[in-house]
């Protein structure tokens, strides 16, 4: 029997905000469409993630159209999107009533999978889109933040994708947003979750350390469903390994792959030019192509590495970047091994530099810090220990409860906040999601209300 390995192309969303932080305009996107739903893939991931803050912000676009016109040209593939559990496409918790209206209209409007995550792998987090999801008649793939440290286990994984299993998972996804899944322990999670859940599993790696199409290549071994993978113009490096070099090499191991490899390499061409403007524009930096094996030494994503450096630089502290990289995983086990993805990884960069800078650990801490130790986000890989609380929150008190019960719903105040420009649920959706960033979209598309420009800052990559 011939064996099956299927394909999601990432170049839509994590590719490229891998790489160009999100910046290709949906006009880049659609002549392409027809021949990508034509190649054979599984999904395509084009929504999600980073892409509706990066329309309205930088691209003066609507993420709702962008969608709506990319359903409106593939009919074979699925749509998939990334969706970061309680906290939507943001930082932060939503009250129970904006994530379902979220996940509710992103169905209606043309999503197929929903990929969530949370970012501390509390499944608590998880329930509300997991319901939604499959009431509005989409399915969800849940995702383990893959992660490493003295407790993230192969057991710990496993048992983790048990959780997702029962309360109500479709498919479940390793996501190694760092790049530090090693091939033989990707052959062993996937063995051993295949082993004890009957459901798809799919795996996602980035690039950065330099280990991914190994890392693939035993993961597809150990009886993987679906890997995802970048068509060559925006692969390797921070993004994921290129399609073509996957799929031609398991195509000679014995694997059907269902791509149409003539339909591929026109995406190739097709893309080639694309990656080609953006470096001459300035928003490709070459060195989001390179591999930086200290990933798997720092366990740190390749984003979070440059976005480190870019601060540091910025005020003049360059020669402690070997300092902060060294601060990173004491504060990340100061604080229960989280997860090193958005916002986790922002977060716990921001403290370990302020480490470093102050010369007095915890000198100095930030509010997000604080509310992550208070239980704000949720519950910790490890519970935090008492003199590291002390020295964070004092005499506070941690809450035990899923986050989101503390909050009321939100959606009445949004909707009468944004009554004066909002058209549709999803303008509404639009400002619960990024209230001044959609305010200044939506008053530029009233544009006898408003005259607000662009937004023009640094490039900061979401690591998820």
């Amino acid at each position: 029997m011939t064996k099956t390995i299927k394909f999601m192309e990432t170049v839509l969303r994590d590719g490229q905000q891998s790489q160009i932080a999100t910046r290709m305009p949906t006009s880049d996107m659609l002549p392409i469409l027809k021949t990508m739903d034509e190649a054979g893939y599984y999904a395509l991931e084009m929504w999600g993630g980073a892409t509706f803050d990066s329309c309205i912000r930088f691209l003066n676009e609507d993420p709702w159209e962008r969608l709506r016109l990319i359903r409106k040209e593939v009919k074979n593939a699925k749509l998939q999107m990334l969706l970061r559990g309680q906290n939507l496409l943001g930082y932060k918790n939503y009250a129970d009533d904006v994530v379902r209206d979220f996940v509710e209209r992103s169905v209606a409007n043309g999503i197929d999978v929903i990929r969530v995550f949370d970012a501390l792998n509390d499944t608590r987090n998880l329930a509300t889109a997991i319901t939604a999801a499959k009431e509005a008649g989409g399915e969800c793939q849940t995702a383990i933040s893959y992660t490493t440290s003295e407790i993230h286990t192969v057991d710990y994984f496993v048992n983790l994708a048990k959780e997702m299993a029962n309360i109500g998972a479709d498919s479940i996804c390793i996501k190694d947003m760092a790049g530090v899944l090693t091939p033989q322990t990707s052959f062993e999670v996937v063995s051993r979750i295949k082993d004890s859940i009957d459901l798809p599993l799919q795996v996602h790696t980035h690039a950065t350390s330099g280990i991914s199409e190994m890392t693939y290549l035993k993961a597809v071994e150990a009886g993987a469903d679906i890997i995802d993978t970048a068509i060559s113009s925006f692969s390797s490096g921070t993004s994921q390994p290129a399609t073509e070099s996957l799929a031609l090499s398991l195509a000679e191991m014995g694997y059907d792959t269902g791509l149409n490899m003539e339909r591929v390499s026109e995406i190739a061409n097709y893309f080639n030019p694309i990656r080609d403007r953006f470096r001459k524009e300035g928003l490709l930096n070459p060195k989001v192509k390179d591999i930086d094996p200290k990933t798997l030494i720092y366990q740190v994503p390749g984003g979070m590495l440059s976005n480190l450096l870019s601060q540091l630089t910025e005020q003049g502290l360059q020669d402690k970047y070997e300092d902060v990289l060294r601060e990173v995983p004491l504060v990340r086990a100061d604080l229960g091994y989280p997860p090193l993805v958005t916002p986790l990884s922002q977060m716990v960069g921001t403290q370990a530099l302020m480490n470093v800078i102050t010369q007095e650990r915890y000198k100095m801490v930030p509010t997000e810090i604080k509310d992550y130790v208070k239980g704000l986000y949720g519950r910790p890989p490890v519970l935090i220990k008492a003199e590291i609380k002390q020295k964070i929150i004092g005499e506070e008190e941690q809450i035990t409860v899923r986050p989101a019960d503390l909050l009321s719903d939100q959606l009445p105040d949004f909707r009468e906040e944004i009554k004066q420009y909002a058209r549709s649920e999803e303008d509404v959706l639009m400002y619960a999601l990024f209230p001044q960033q959609a305010k200044d979209f939506l008053g530029r598309r009233e544009d006898r209300f408003y005259d607000v420009p662009l937004q023009e800052v640094n490039v900061t990559i979401d690591i998820d």
